[in-house]
C-alpha cells in the first residue's frame, strides 16, 4: 500500500520537524534546558493539527484506496456467497 507508506512517512517528517522547531525555540528561551517530554507532547499536538490541513490530499487518497479494496473484497465475498447459494 504505497499511499499508506507515503502518508505515514509524511506524518513522521512533520512530527520530527515540529519537534525540532519546538526544541529549538524552547532551548533558545530556556537557557538550553529543554524538558523533552513536554517538547514531544507539544510537537505531537502541533504536528497533529498541521497534518489535518497539510496532509489532507494524501489522507483522502489513502482512504480512497482502502475504500476501493473494501468494495472489491465485498463484491468477491458476495459472488462466492451467491455461487454457494446456487449449489
Amino acid at each position: 500500500m504505497k499511499e499508506f507508506a507515503v502518508y505515514t512517512l509524511m506524518r513522521v517528517v512533520l512530527f520530527l520537524g515540529a519537534l525540532g522547531i519546538t526544541v529549538g525555540i524552547w532551548a533558545a528561551f530556556a537557557d538550553g534546558s529543554v524538558q523533552m517530554i513536554w517538547a514531544v507532547v507539544i510537537a505531537f499536538l502541533v504536528s497533529g493539527v498541521a497534518s489535518l490541513f497539510l496532509l489532507n490530499p494524501q489522507r483522502e487518497r489513502f482512504a480512497r484506496v482502502v475504500q476501493d479494496k473494501a468494495e472489491t473484497a465485498t463484491a468477491k465475498f458476495d459472488e462466492v456467497k451467491a455461487r454457494e447459494d446456487e449449489e
